[in-house]
């Protein structure tokens, strides 16, 4: 009787197995711009919830296709996204901290970056406005855009979809022609799907667990994030840079914009 009866239990479980809906490609972008929408609320746990900062670790890997050389970083990143009103693109503010190959920061109140490498002592001070219009879509204007990542980018699972880990991989290509970007692929954690589909919420979980930009020359810039942290309420001097004594400002001017 005992494997009559698990046989049973086993059928009557199978129809309530094969209803789980499968996850669509809308969910996992869903996943990733709502947490970054102007309409985006501060009430954790629903289905709007936003992420306004964030904290990580960071690994980075260079491949320059011209001369076959890879090149590796590591350090801390912050970003802070302040919302001004709806419709219109949020501030972004970044500090990128590297520690390794070499000491050096990259810091933006939204206005003005600096990118500053002590061995130098100078800083590369440059307008954020102007890095947009020369550059196009920019890695910089890219995450000011998370929130319209369809509107920007045509969007579309990348081969394979998945990793080991079974996290979705996304490859995106700007809609318009970009001197930096030929194709952006963008590792989703799985677990923030999972709050979106089954939980209807947000804003919990970091959703990107890497990004590779691979530029129209094939070279690949690949970012691991680890050790992420959302909504510290982190200040927007933070995002300020303050000259050392000594160190001298370069304001680039033409192509030469420092980024």
């Amino acid at each position: 009787m005992r494997p009559r009866f698990f046989l049973l239990l086993l059928f009557c479980l199978l129809p309530t197995l094969s209803l789980a809906a499968p996850i669509s490609l809308n969910d996992v972008i869903k996943t990733l711009e709502t947490p970054f929408k102007a309409t985006a609320t501060r009430d954790r746990g629903t289905a709007t919830s936003g992420i306004f900062d964030f904290q990580a670790d960071f690994f980075q890997e260079s491949q320059l296709a011209s001369i076959d050389r890879v090149q590796r970083g590591r350090g801390e990143v912050s970003f802070k996204f302040q919302h001004r009103r709806i419709g219109a693109a949020p501030l972004v503010m970044f500090r990128w901290e590297y520690r390794e190959p070499i000491i050096q920061e990259i810091v933006s109140d939204g206005r003005t970056m600096w990118v500053y490498q002590p061995d130098n002592r100078q800083v590369i001070e440059s307008d954020i406005s102007r890095i947009s219009r020369q550059q196009g879509e920019n890695p910089v204007t890219f995450l000011s855009g998370l929130g319209n990542l369809s509107r920007d980018f045509h969007i579309r699972w990348a081969t394979p979809n998945l990793d080991r880990q079974g996290n979705y991989i996304l490859e995106l290509q700007p809609r318009r022609i970009s001197q930096m970007i030929s194709k952006l692929l963008i590792v989703v954690d799985r677990n923030a799907v999972r709050d979106y589909v089954e939980k209807n919420r947000t804003g919990e979980i970091f959703p990107f667990l890497a990004t590779t930009v691979i530029d129209p020359n094939n070279n690949r810039t690949t970012i691991e994030f680890r050790n992420i942290r959302v909504n510290r309420d982190l200040s927007a001097r933070f995002f300020h840079f303050n000259r050392p004594a000594g160190v001298e400002v370069v304001r680039p001017t033409g192509e030469q914009l420092g980024f």
